[in-house]
């Protein structure tokens, strides 16, 4: 997030409160339309948060915590935050309050120990575009199986469809009946891991216009887009997949679109509404937005192809950058897939076959799965790198499932062998295996 950041390190106590977790140091960052707020802790903390109004406030709540002076203040140019205090509660616990300038949604979430920063509490305080009170989004640290972790939701579109067949194969082969074939198979993959959901733009063989399947990934609150297709070419030689994200030129096209198209037009750039803004400020906000975004979606395409080149040589050996408006969405990650070239008469036996198709939709799942452990959204099971184990669960088999070596998960554990029991949280260690 861009903005300023102010760090403040506090002063250590003597250690007579046991063991209570400290707030080591505090950190804050703006946006245009948010304010973030980061604790950095000794320890994982069980939180609380809610609202107030007249005035407006965000009460944050941490058990057995304690902090080791005065907090810092936000700048004053914050245009959410205005003040930050605390105070004991119930003897040993923690109440953080966040005064604010205009009504908020505020959401919270945790993160472990990276090789830069321990444990984290992070505060999100995101303004409000219309009326109504805001609703608060918890994610506990602890509390895996409560209920308030989201599924991460991925939107698959089968490119073409209906009175669009896309690429003809030599045999007949019709890309769209392909496509979609390879993205149900995706889907099930991505249904069948805990904690992620898959949305099918297209269902059928039907037409869908291109800015119609960004409309549905975004109604759908999808954190991720991928658009499936089938590549071809006059030189029916050319072989191998491609993955593609939005180029400069055609963010730029997009954003000068955004901005013409705003006072007619219901959408929104990471949830605020731009019908109301100046032109300065939606150009910061798509700017903010847009930036971010095409990073994700560089990435999210990296990690994709490096699982298809395990299927054989790719077209290109690199993540490409092109206009096509189904990647133009400022605010979701996106990838268009081609999944080889159904002119090549060897690449189109392939993609016609069940196996083929079942060792893309896999390739493409590995490689989707590994970014997001890596990256996971805020609020979802894989944020939380917890998995509370269930009946039938092997070590080897959660291992496999979130991508990291076996013994990672014992070291993590303190396990000495493989034997595991029902109801057992498990931490869950990154890609990296710490």
């Amino acid at each position: 997030m861009r903005g300023y950041y102010v760090a403040v390190m506090l002063l250590l106590l003597p250690p007579c409160l046991g063991a209570q977790v400290e707030v080591e140091n505090i950190r804050a960052s703006r946006a245009p339309a948010q304010s973030r707020i980061v604790f950095d802790l000794s320890a994982p903390v069980e939180h609380s948060l809610f609202t107030l109004a007249d005035p407006q406030r965000v009460v944050v709540d941490m058990n057995n915590v304690r902090v080791r002076q005065t907090v810092p203040q936000p700048d004053p140019a914050d245009r959410l935050l205005s003040r930050i205090r605390t105070a004991k509660r119930n003897g040993s616990d923690l109440r953080v309050v966040l005064d604010v300038k205009a009504p908020v949604r505020p959401q919270s979430f945790v993160l472990k120990p990276n090789g830069e920063y321990g444990h984290r509490l992070v505060i999100d305080l995101q303004a409000l575009t219309q009326k109504g009170a805001p609703s608060p989004q918890v994610a506990k640290a602890l509390d895996v199986s409560s209920g308030r972790l989201r599924d991460i939701v991925v939107a698959l579109d089968a490119g073409h469809g209906g009175k669009d067949p896309g690429a003809r194969g030599r045999k007949g082969t019709l890309e769209k009946d392909v496509v979609l074939s390879i993205t149900r198979r995706l889907a099930r993959l991505i249904n069948d891991q805990r904690g992620m959901r898959a949305v099918l733009v297209r269902q059928g063989d039907e037409y869908l216009e291109l800015r119609r399947r960004i409309e549905i990934a975004r109604e759908a609150d999808a954190d991720v887009f991928i658009s499936i297709h089938a590549d071809a070419y006059h030189d029916p030689g050319i072989s191998g997949s491609s993955v593609y994200a939005l180029s400069n030129n055609g963010a730029s096209s997009e954003a000068a679109k955004w901005l013409a198209d705003r006072e007619n037009s219901a959408d929104r750039v990471g949830g605020v509404s731009i019908q109301d803004k100046d032109d300065l400020l939606v150009s910061v906000l798509l700017d903010l937005s847009q930036t971010a975004t095409v990073s994700a979606s560089i990435d999210v395409g990296a990690s994709v192809l490096r699982e298809l080149q395990r299927l054989g040589k790719p077209h290109k050996a690199s993540v490409q950058r092109a206009g096509f408006v189904v990647l133009k969405s400022p605010d979701i990650p996106s990838i268009l897939v081609e999944t080889g070239f159904i002119s090549n008469p060897s690449e189109e036996r392939k993609l016609r076959t069940a196996d083929h198709q079942r060792r893309l939709a896999k390739a493409m799942f590995r490689g989707l799965f590994g970014y997001l452990t890596v990256n996971p959204p805020p609020n979802t099971l894989l944020a939380a790198r917890q998995h509370v184990i269930g009946k039938g669960d092997t070590l080897s088999d959660i291992a496999q499932r979130y991508q990291v070596p076996v013994d990672a998960l014992r070291t993590l554990n303190n396990l000495s062998g493989d034997l595991i029991r029902v109801g057992t949280v498990l931490h869950i260690p990154d890609a990296h295996g710490t």
